[in-house]
């Protein structure tokens, strides 16, 4: 079998464009800039100084992991678009 290298992060006018893999095809998707900020913010991280870039890496973990859910889910959108509200968690009902 060949693997073939994902294409490395690129930074654009909106946000970070990356690619994950799910069931070997792969699937282009963008983090908006918004969404990193929140994401930083949610997660206590000062990042005043930082580059989206730097953000980017420091949670692209959970970014490729919700990225990879939703390719999954078969959610819409080339490129798939990670917003706010991507990251933000539902209301709880009791």
């Amino acid at each position: 079998m060949l693997h073939y290298p994902t294409p490395q992060p690129l930074m654009t006018r909106e946000g970070i464009a990356f690619t994950v893999r799910v069931d070997a095809l792969d699937r282009e998707c963008l983090i908006t800039e918004e969404a990193l900020l929140e994401l930083s913010r949610l997660k206590a991280v000062d990042t005043p100084h930082a580059s989206m870039m730097e953000v980017f890496h420091a949670f692209e973990a959970t970014i490729n992991g919700v990225a990879r859910r939703l390719v999954f889910a078969k959610v819409p959108g080339s490129p798939l678009r990670l917003g706010t509200n991507t990251f933000l968690s539902p209301p709880h009902t009791h």
